[in-house]
C-alpha cells in the first residue's frame, strides 16, 4: 500500500491581486439614479457614480453636499481686490509719492482697473488649484480603470463603484447588495 503524501500548497511566484472594490454596470440613467439613491440610503461612504454625460439629479441622488469651491474663489477674489488696491495705495501715496500737475497721490477711479485684474487673477488661480485639491487630482490611476467594461463609461453605460476602503464594505454582502439593484453585471476590481 502506498502511503498518503501530505499536500503542500503550491507557492505563488507571480504578483498577487487583492480586492479594491466592486463595479456595477447599468444600461440607463434611471437605473443609475435608483442605484445611487439605494447606495446613499444604505450609508455607503466611499463610492461613486460614473456617467458618459452630466445627469440631472445625480448629485441629489448621491447625497452630495454643496461644494466649497465657490467660497474659496469668492474669498480669493476679495483678497485679490484688497491686495490690488493696497498695492496701488502704498506704492503711490506712501512709499513713492510723486506730484504730477497737482493731482492727488492716490485716485480711486484710476485704481479700479488694476484692482479688478488682481481680483480676477487671484480668483482664477484659486479656482484651478482648489478644484484640483478638492477633487483629489492629479490621480493618474483609479481602481475602476482595471475593468475592461468601464471603457463604456464614456460612451453609453452607467456605473456605480464601491471601494473596499468604505467602512461598511464586506465583499459578499456588498456584492449581493449591488446585485439586488439589477445591474447588467457586477465586477470585482482587483489590483496587484
Amino acid at each position: 500500500m502506498a502511503e498518503s503524501v501530505e499536500q503542500k500548497p503550491v507557492p505563488s511566484y507571480g504578483p498577487t491581486k487583492h480586492l479594491v472594490g466592486l463595479l456595477a454596470e447599468f444600461e440607463t440613467p434611471e437605473q443609475l439614479l435608483k442605484a445611487s439613491k439605494a447606495c446613499r440610503d444604505k450609508g455607503l461612504k466611499d463610492w461613486d457614480a460614473h456617467t458618459p454625460f452630466p445627469l440631472h439629479g445625480l448629485a441629489e441622488a448621491m447625497g452630495l453636499k454643496p461644494s466649497k469651491l465657490p467660497w474659496a474663489v469668492l474669498g480669493a477674489g476679495i483678497f485679490g481686490g484688497i491686495v490690488g488696491m493696497s498695492m496701488q495705495f502704498f506704492t503711490n501715496a506712501v512709499w513713492y509719492p510723486f506730484i504730477v500737475s497737482g493731482k492727488p497721490f492716490y485716485s480711486l477711479p484710476a485704481s479700479i482697473p488694476p484692482a479688478f485684474e488682481t481680483t480676477i487673477l487671484f480668483a482664477g488661480i484659486t479656482a484651478v488649484v482648489a478644484l484640483l485639491v478638492f477633487c483629489g487630482l492629479p490621480r493618474p490611476n483609479h481602481p475602476v480603470f482595471t475593468s475592461h467594461r468601464f471603457k463604456r463609461a464614456s460612451d453609453d453605460r452607467f456605473f456605480v463603484s464601491v471601494l473596499a476602503t468604505d467602512p461598511s464594505f464586506e465583499s459578499t454582502e456588498t456584492a449581493a447588495f449591488l446585485e439586488s439593484l439589477n445591474p447588467v453585471k457586477v465586477e470585482r476590481l482587483e489590483e496587484e
